[in-house]
């Protein structure tokens, strides 16, 4: 329901005005079905970040340490979110339709680029989940008020970040780069003059928000006092 009262909104909004700062509305939608794709594959696959409050606070996380295997690829794996599958297959319908309504140039440059930011979207939005979560290890708090307000500024990425504020663009493209999930790989791929390049950016801030999770899980977990302590 909340997937579609947004596309109805966008819909209403473009019966009013042509474009929005240059994106018309299949553009947007776009954007829109990026954000629900990726985190529905993150959600399906890599939901066990959320459970690092309870591992944490139980000292149920020395059954991950002992093990030789990464406690990170543990931990994410360690649940599956069935409710990611709704996300995949609204995200996916919607951004087929969203594509078939836009004159695009594909190439084959374009179309490995087009996979690589889909990738990219995906460890994008686990890590952010995985340093948002490891907070635990400061706060030790039962709730998960901290990482669900990280996560509700994702909000910010369904529609084109060109029409906030500037303290919104600069969060979105610096502190937590959910820009980068959709925005910018978007503008890449619609040939958007003035945000194009920042899509190229995408791998690299993969790397730096895969590489930024693992050190604060890491640093964090100096602090775990385990069951035995």
């Amino acid at each position: 329901m909340t997937h579609l009262l947004g596309l109805v909104f966008l819909w209403v909004l473009y019966q009013r005005v042509p474009d929005i700062n240059g994106w018309g509305f299949w553009e947007v939608i776009a954007v829109y079905a990026m954000v629900y794709f990726s985190e529905g594959i993150s959600s399906f696959l890599f939901e066990g970040s959320w459970l690092m409050n309870s591992l944490v606070n139980k000292g149920l996380l020395d059954n991950y340490l002992v093990r030789p295997l990464s406690p990170i690829l543990q931990i994410l794996s360690s649940r599956i979110g069935v409710n990611g599958i709704g996300n995949i297959l609204i995200g996916s319908v919607i951004l087929i339709q969203a594509v078939g309504h836009i004159s695009m140039h594909w190439s084959v440059s374009k179309v490995i680029m087009a996979i690589v930011m889909l990738v990219s979207a995906i460890v994008i939005r686990s890590s952010i989940k995985l340093a948002s979560n490891s907070s635990v290890f400061w706060t030790q708090n039962p709730g998960s008020s901290f990482p669900f307000m990280i996560h509700s500024i994702g909000e910010f990425a369904k529609y084109p970040i060109s029409i906030y504020s500037a303290v919104i663009q600069g969060v979105v493209t610096f502190v937590v780069p959910f820009a980068f999930v959709s925005f910018y790989p978007a503008a890449y791929l619609f040939d958007k003059e003035a945000f194009k390049y920042w899509g190229l950016m995408t791998p690299l801030v993969t790397v730096y928000c895969a590489v930024g999770a693992a050190t604060i899980f890491n640093y964090g977990l100096k602090r775990y006092e385990s069951a035995g302590n």
